[in-house]
């Protein structure tokens, strides 16, 4: 709230001379002219649309994803059993309705390259990014629309080379969503090390051009594209997020590229970056001088700031539509700003913290184990300042409200067994057990996803023309979700402490792990229910696309950020006439006796023209009038 202190009268007149982005663009939005199908929703140049695309194709991938992991789920619950299901479906790879042990490694494997890259990177960063940096900057669209339309093509490539992978004879990845060498190296290594393994590194590349396309653009236009006034400062926290996620992805992202073009040179090109000392059927492979630890260390390079690429967005989601549902100013915005770079630049310096079983030097473990320490001190603030907001708030309890506090409360819980993981001395006893499934699954994968439906339902009316999702399967949605979600990964903590490993095909053979079958099964159980709640999610998007509820009000939530002074129908451009000038910062809630005040209304004497008390609509007239009398 640095700024709050310009007068109307300086920036009407120039006195703050910040036009980051105010470019004599506008003519264009102008000229209406009619769209082809094929150019309005297949390649199109519009951000909101790209954001859309992103979206959709994210939850057809969620719903791939979930049901692999209930599919290998049902193996876990119920190693005995058969489902005749099964074998109708999948064939061969589940004669007589019980996975192939092959085939249920092919499915770890893909959940989790799914889930990672395709859902919570793509169908998360890619979604809300595109949405919401112009239009909360203040821009017409992203500083270059057709890298953007670009970077969802590849995105879209990647999945189809990802999709066909799945119907290969030789069978999907089987080598885990991290594709250790020497067994993804060697296509003679297991069945899933064949076509798919190199169908998988593909569409990795392909993927990560997306990434980088989307990472580059959506930069730029954060620091060249807004309009004027709005200076660093007064950007809302998700656009925050969304510009140090872009920075993690344009510096990480390039080193899983060649982890990934040195492995498919290894596979069919007779190099031995990875490999060496290799034995297949008692006959030594030519292969010398490589290194498997080398692929880990270029991976995980990647692999950690990853999971803040999937995490920060959340963060920036959560953190705005909480301030807007509390009604309060979040507490603590330029910590909360700070906290993010703090988060950005130890993510590159705790890569190593995945490997301390890997033979790493003691001491640079114990290196590690400070770094990987340090990062809970920024993601503490950031939990202090959510509570903080929340309390004593005029809490308004929206859907998207209950999954940002649900978000909250994954990432307390996951994030305490997280300090357990950084140290090396207890990680070196609890490192590939389940005790780490449950770790990442409720800090990254639960809460990244309750961040995005957070997002989904409170940006729904404007990413789809005012129309509303059903707040009464909201709700639902959220309670079954956070249930299940808990009584899935929460036991897990326990057969991890227990030493039960992670990617074992069934635990019946042995003594130590046979007794936790009913376990095993009570947590399958809750992973089908929350597999099948998460159609109750999809029912209502789509439903609600073109049948939901129409608001009366562009800004059905009163908030005070930009892309709600845009109209209702879409357009685009965004705004029919010119951009908007910015004069305060967008958490302005429950200030001076009012509810909330636009980040356009200057800062001054005029705020008394402001009504305390009045309908939604006429709210936002007398705004919107105010404005036309000091223009």
């Amino acid at each position: 709230m640095a700024d709050t202190h310009i007068t109307v009268e300086e920036q009407l007149h120039g006195g703050h001379d910040d036009h980051h982005g105010h470019h004599d663009h506008d003519h264009h939005d102008h000229h209406h002219h009619e769209e082809s199908f094929i150019s309005k929703y297949i390649f199109s140049m519009d951000h909101k649309m790209i954001a859309k695309q992103f979206l959709v194709t994210g939850i057809f991938w969620a719903v791939i994803g979930g049901l692999f992991s209930t599919l290998f789920r049902l193996q876990l619950g119920w190693p005995e059993d058969t489902f005749p299901i099964l074998e109708s479906i999948l064939g061969a790879w589940a004669p007589d309705g019980k996975l192939q042990p092959s085939f249920y490694y092919a499915l770890v494997t893909m959940h989790g390259t799914i889930m990672v890259f395709f859902v919570l990177t793509a169908g998360l960063s890619g979604t809300f990014s595109n949405l919401l940096i112009p239009f909360q900057i203040g821009a017409r669209d992203m500083a270059s629309p057709f890298m953007n339309m670009l970077s969802y093509w590849f995105f879209f490539l990647a999945g189809v080379v990802m999709m066909v992978s799945l119907f290969v004879g030789t069978g999907p990845a089987s080598a885990g969503w991290t594709m250790y060498p020497p067994q993804s190296a060697l296509p003679a290594a297991s069945p899933g090390s064949g076509i798919g393994t190199t169908l998988w590194l593909i569409s990795m590349a392909l993927f990560i051009v997306s990434v980088l396309l989307g990472g580059l653009n959506y930069i730029t236009t954060v620091l060249n594209m807004r309009t004027k006034g709005m200076t660093l400062f007064r950007m809302p926290l998700t656009v925050w997020a969304f510009f140090f996620t872009a920075i993690l992805g344009l510096l990480s992202f390039p080193v899983l590229l060649s982890a990934a073009l040195l492995l498919i040179f290894d596979r069919h090109l007779g190099t031995s970056f990875y490999l060496s000392d290799i034995y297949i059927a008692g006959e030594a492979l030519a292969n010398s001088g490589g290194s498997p630890i080398l692929f880990q260390h270029l991976f995980w390079f990647l692999g950690h700031p990853e999971v803040y690429i999937i995490i920060l967005p959340a963060m920036g989601i959560v953190s705005h539509v909480m301030a807007t549902n509390a009604r309060k100013p979040i507490f603590g915005y330029k910590m909360m700003v700070y906290s993010i770079l703090a988060i950005s630049i130890l993510a590159f310096i705790v890569w190593a913290h995945h490997m301390f079983v890997s033979g790493l030097n003691p001491f640079a473990g114990s290196v590690f184990v400070i770094f990987t320490l340090l990062i809970a001190v920024p993601s503490a603030i950031k939990v202090f300042n959510w509570i903080t907001t929340l309390w004593k708030g005029n809490i308004r309890f929206t859907p998207a409200m209950l999954f940002s506090v649900g978000f909250v409360s994954l990432f307390i819980s996951g994030g305490l067994t997280g300090i357990y993981l950084g140290n090396s001395a207890l990680d070196i006893q609890l490192h590939d057990t389940y005790f780490v499934v449950a770790h990442f699954h409720i800090v990254m994968g639960m809460a990244a996803m309750f961040g995005m439906f957070a997002g989904i339902y409170h940006w729904f009316p404007k990413m789809y023309d005012g129309r509303m999702m059903n707040k009464t399967l909201g709700y639902i949605h959220f309670w079954l979700t956070i249930i299940s979600g808990y009584l899935i990964f929460w036991p897990m903590h326990y057969l991890g402490m227990s030493g039960v490993p992670r990617r074992y095909y069934e635990f019946t053979n042995f003594d130590f792990s046979s007794m936790y079958g009913n376990l095993n099964a009570f947590i399958s159980t809750f992973a089908v229910i929350v597999f099948l709640a998460q159609f109750l999610f999809i029912v209502n998007f789509f439903y609600s696309i073109w049948w939901g509820r129409k608001t009366k009000t562009r800004n059905p939530w009163e908030s005070n950020s930009l892309e709600w002074t845009t109209p209702i129908e879409g357009m685009h451009g965004n705004w029919p006439g010119e951009i908007p000038e910015v004069h305060r910062w967008p958490y302005d809630y429950s200030k001076d006796g009012y509810d909330y005040i636009p980040q356009t209304v200057p800062v001054g004497k005029e705020e008394e023209f402001l009504l305390k008390r009045m309908p939604v609509e006429e709210k936002e007239d007398e705004f919107e009038e105010l404005l036309k009398d000091l223009d």
